[in-house]
């Protein structure tokens, strides 16, 4: 019988990172957690990543690029593509992949506040793990259809 793996998507912001998983058959992501970072004293919170893939079973991350809206790359890319380097060069058997993630945090928002009623409190804390469901689930949707 064939071992499925996960996918994990990561939404990386410069003071958290959004952290979401795919169910064993590849269809839906889940919000796990957020946590926080500090680019400025070098704690990007890989130690945490790594656990949560290896708990997981994660064969592949996916990590958003946020482009801007005319489909350049700034300096946040930069740092999401640096990220996935960093995160292959700790663990070079887990594939990275990148997705486009424009528009997800106002997504997950507008979610947050029409759907749910969500204080903007409450929005701070979740925000990032529900952009990175949205990063993910992006990316299940699209390889499905391959």
């Amino acid at each position: 019988m064939a071992k499925y793996k996960r996918t994990m998507g990561l939404d990386v912001g410069s003071h958290t990172v959004g952290i979401a998983v795919s169910d064993l058959l590849g269809w839906t992501a889940q919000g796990l957690e957020t946590i926080r970072i500090d680019e400025t004293s070098g704690d990007f919170g890989y130690p945490r990543i790594m656990s949560l893939i290896k708990e997981y079973d994660v064969d592949t991350v996916v990590i958003g690029l946020p482009k801007n809206m005319n489909n350049t790359e700034g300096p946040r890319v930069e740092a999401s593509r640096s990220y996935g380097d960093r995160l292959k060069d700790l663990m070079p058997e887990i594939k990275i992949e990148f997705q486009d993630e424009r528009l997800t945090t106002s997504q997950a928002e507008r979610m947050l506040i029409d759907e749910g009623n969500v204080s903007r409190k409450k929005r701070k804390q979740v925000i990032d793990k529900l952009a990175a469901v949205i990063i993910l689930q992006n990316y299940l949707d699209k390889k499905s259809k391959l």
